[in-house]
C-alpha cells in the first residue's frame, strides 16, 4: 500500500508498473523482469487497475465490461458482474446489460460505475491488480458493496493499493509511506504507528 498526505507521487509510481511512465533511474521489475524489457501487450494483460474515475465507454454495459477480456463467455461475464455485486443493478435497468451507459458511464451512479470496473477487474483475472484511490469518492453503501467485492478480488494477487481510507490499507503486508514525491518510511500498519509521526498523525485524523 502507499501512502501520503497528498499529490506526494504515489499515483505516479504506481504508474510505473503498467510503463505508463518509464524511470528516468533505476528500475521497476517484476519476478527481477525489468518491465521495459517485457512487450508492452504482454505486460499490460497481467495488470488490471481501478481508479477512482474509472473509464467507461459510451456503449452498453455488457460491451463495457468484455473491455475487461474480449473472448469472455456470456456466462463468465454475468459471474465476473456477481462477484463484483453489480449483477443485481445490472438487472433492475429496463434494458439489463443492454443498457447504454452514456459518454463517461454519466448514466450510472458513481457507485454503479465503480462495481462495473470491478466486474472487468474479475473478468480480466490479471495477477497484478492496481487499486487506485478506488473507493475514495463513494457513499459508505455502495463503499460497503466494493469493500467486500475488493477482498475477494485481491486473493491470490500482488496488489497495489493507493488510497486515504486506512480502512483499505491497514492489512497490507508492505506499507509505503510517501512524503514530497519520496519514501520516507516502509512497513506493516502496526510498526509504523509505532515508529513514523506522519503515519500515525494521518491514521488517527480518520478515527
Amino acid at each position: 500500500a502507499l501512502v501520503d498526505p497528498s499529490g506526494a507521487g504515489k499515483s505516479t509510481v504506481a504508474s510505473l508498473v503498467p510503463r505508463f511512465y518509464d524511470v528516468r533511474e533505476g528500475a521497476v521489475t517484476i519476478d527481477g523482469v525489468d518491465v521495459r524489457d517485457m512487450r508492452l501487450g504482454d505486460l499490460r494483460r497481467n495488470i488490471a487497475v481501478v481508479s477512482q474515475d474509472p473509464v467507461l465507454f459510451n456503449d452498453t454495459i455488457y460491451n463495457n465490461l468484455l473491455f475487461g477480456r474480449h473472448d469472455a463467455t456470456g456466462d463468465e461475464v454475468e459471474q465476473a458482474a456477481r462477484d463484483a455485486f453489480a449483477h443485481d443493478f445490472i438487472m433492475s435497468l429496463p434494458a439489463g446489460y443492454q443498457t447504454m451507459v452514456g459518454e463517461r458511464g454519466g448514466k450510472l451512479s458513481g457507485g454503479q460505475r465503480q462495481r462495473v470496473a470491478l466486474a472487468r477487474a474479475f473478468l480480466r483475472q490479471a495477477p497484478i491488480l492496481i487499486l487506485d484511490e478506488a473507493t475514495s469518492a463513494l457513499d459508505s453503501e455502495s463503499e460497503m458493496f466494493i469493500q467486500r467485492a475488493l477482498r475477494k478480488l485481491m486473493t491470490g494477487k500482488t496488489v497495489l493499493i493507493i488510497a486515504h481510507r486506512f480502512s483499505t490499507i491497514r492489512d497490507a503486508s508492505l506499507i509505503l509511506v510517501f512524503q514530497e514525491a519520496r519514501i520516507v518510511a516502509k512497513g506493516s500498519h502496526r510498526m509504523l504507528y509505532e515508529s513514523n509521526l506522519l503515519y500515525k498523525t494521518l491514521y488517527d485524523q480518520q478515527q
